[in-house]
């Protein structure tokens, strides 16, 4: 077994997929509201991606 296939990394916030809501749950207020990078501690780039997949989730129903 080589190392890559030892390690299991978490994906990162670009990665997650927009079907799966509960994922997502860390990224979002009780409310719905989307958190803003001050509390998550994402890079502008990961909050620009979670942000556009909770936005697809939303448009596609799957999460509030």
């Amino acid at each position: 077994m080589s190392n890559s296939e030892q390690k299991q990394q978490t994906p990162t916030p670009a990665e997650l997929p927009f079907t799966q809501p509960n994922t997502m749950v860390r990224f979002v207020t009780d409310t719905g509201k989307i958190l803003p990078r001050k509390y998550t501690g994402l890079t502008a780039k990961h909050q620009r991606a979670v942000t556009r997949t909770l936005k697809r989730s939303r448009n596609n129903l799957l999460a509030l």
